[in-house]
């Protein structure tokens, strides 16, 4: 399967992104590892993602985020203008549970 979707213009960018997404899991799987799209905006063009399995404790992982999953997304989805780990956000806020 192709990295390269920008062709297939009939497609919203979420479905653009999902099948990217679909295309690079198995790298990140092969690290035992794990990645599911949260949410695209499509004002923004903003991607969450959220990193699963050895991704939460693994020191390149924002590596992996940034050089990796968003630089292949805003090469492959036109618009895309940053991707973000949904569990960064959840880190900054403590939990997603209140006490």
């Amino acid at each position: 399967m192709s990295l390269d979707v920008a062709s297939e213009n009939s497609n919203s960018l979420n479905e653009e992104v999902k099948k990217v997404i679909d295309v690079i899991r198995p790298a990140i799987q092969a690290d035992e590892g794990d990645i599911a799209l949260h949410e695209v905006n499509e004002e923004t063009c903003e991607v969450t993602v959220e990193l699963f399995g050895a991704c939460i404790t693994c020191p390149a992982s924002d590596q992996t985020l940034k050089a990796g999953i968003e630089r292949i997304l805003k090469d492959r989805v036109p618009g895309v203008t940053s991707v973000r780990n949904i569990g960064e956000t959840l880190e900054q806020n403590e939990t997603s549970v209140s006490l």
